[in-house]
């Protein structure tokens, strides 16, 4: 059923809209998690077509994998949160993260 353009407020006012706001106490977190947001929909979704819930999950899942990982970050001074041995002899291997979007180059 379609709806003119002049009945749309009334089938919206039996809705009721709520506008929250951050409590003081977190204004200054915001910034980061829109920050991961970003990060997330720039370096993953924009790049993925997603078929639903199970799959959206499945790819947050290995995104915050590489992103814990593999993926440098400045603010460690290039380095992954989690710890990673240096590899400093043999060949380099590509492996593909994300069905290629990512890599993961490691010595072998």
């Amino acid at each position: 059923m379609a709806l003119s353009v002049r009945r749309m407020p009334d089938a919206f006012a039996r809705w009721e809209f709520v506008t929250v706001r951050p409590r003081h106490a977190r204004r200054g977190k915001t910034g980061h998690v829109e920050r991961l947001i970003g990060s997330i929909r720039r370096e993953c979704l924009d790049h993925m077509v997603v078929f639903g819930e199970a799959d959206l999950r499945r790819l947050l899942k290995s995104y915050a994998s590489y992103y814990n990982r593999v993926r440098t970050h400045l603010s460690l001074n290039k380095n992954a949160p989690l710890f990673r041995p240096r590899q400093t002899v043999g060949n380099i291997m590509s492996i593909p993260i994300l069905g290629g979007l990512h890599h993961l180059y490691v010595r072998v």
